[in-house]
């Protein structure tokens, strides 16, 4: 293990990892208050502040640990999710389908706006490394954050989704996993499912949809 490409890695991916937690977070926060749900604000968590999403153990130790322990090969954290009383939306079923997508959607942005910034990097003949994998590394969090948090199983983005699109018997019986999702997440994260049958070909189109938006800079700039 070369420890100075670890440390060198971390600090690539630090600030994308920053910010795609803190704006996917206050994007929850936003979109919720923008619904009739006030309590994230009431809790100051309506803010692009990192520290107020930064959960100390989920979202730096044991990421940090998980990263040198394994050499990179496993990399997993978490944030302090942002609350959100479904009951107080105006339109509570339809309304957390947006409020479940905002967060998803701040990723997807991110991903974009990276993307551009690589771009014009490039195309002015800047070739320093650090920047350049940098915004690689951000369009990859993002992307990584936008794919998995859409996997249609609550208590993940993906499967508030779900609830809301679904007709209310089926929904509440979705509902009924929370508790034990995030388990099962897990065991499926663990066993490869996650990955080969959501995020790799979620991944595959979003980066191709992101290529695709990208291209019309990629053809005026040298």
């Amino acid at each position: 293990m070369d420890i100075s490409n670890l440390i060198q890695t971390v600090l690539i991916y630090a600030l994308p990892v920053i910010f795609a937690i803190t704006l996917h977070e206050a994007a929850h926060g936003y979109a919720a208050r923008h619904f009739g749900d006030h309590t994230a604000a009431l809790m100051g968590r309506v803010t692009l502040n990192p520290f107020a999403h930064i959960d100390p153990m989920g979202t730096v130790l044991m990421p940090l640990l998980l990263y040198f322990s394994t050499g990179g090969a496993f990399l997993f954290g978490y944030a302090k999710p942002v609350p959100v009383r479904f009951d107080q939306l105006h339109h509570p079923k339809r309304d957390m389908i947006w409020v479940a997508l905002a967060g998803p959607a701040a990723n997807l942005l991110q991903a974009l706006m990276w993307g551009i910034l690589l771009y014009l990097l490039v195309g002015t003949g800047m070739n320093e490394r650090f920047f350049l994998e940098m915004c690689k590394a951000g369009m990859l969090t993002n992307v990584v954050m936008f794919a998995f948090n859409l996997f249609p199983l609550p208590p993940l983005d993906g499967g508030r989704i779900l609830v809301g699109l679904l007709p209310w018997r089926q929904a509440m019986w979705v509902a009924r996993v929370e508790p034990w999702g995030f388990f099962i997440v897990m065991g499926l994260v663990i066993t490869g499912v996650v990955s080969t049958w959501w995020m790799q070909p979620l991944m595959h189109i979003t980066f191709s949809g992101i290529e695709w938006a990208l291209s019309p800079l990629a053809a005026v700039l040298p």
